[in-house]
């Protein structure tokens, strides 16, 4: 729904005059708009599946369990080593 010229001048005063009076709200406001611009542009270009690499909840859960496995490999190694360098040290020579 557009706006009147009536209503789209009502908004242009008081633009000015939040900007005259309070200018760090204004550029706080300006730049929240901005980023919810920016944010729905890429939610626009994922649905027509433009733009980077969507990971859905799928892809993300695949990395999450990758990483899991990885940290838990990564342990056990520590293990292994850690207990055969204590059972080499107890080994007269």
């Amino acid at each position: 729904m557009a706006w009147s010229q009536d209503e789209e001048r009502m908004l242009l005063q008081i633009e000015r005059h939040l900007t005259d009076e309070d200018p760090r709200l204004a550029a706080r406001l300006e730049s929240f708009n901005e980023r919810v611009q920016r944010k729905e542009g890429r939610r626009r270009r994922r649905v027509r599946g433009e733009g980077g690499p969507a990971r859905g909840p799928r892809g993300t859960t695949v990395v999450i369990v990758v990483s899991w496995m990885l940290i838990a490999i990564l342990i056990a190694m520590l293990l292994v080593l850690v207990l055969r360098h204590e059972a080499a040290a107890a080994l007269p020579l």
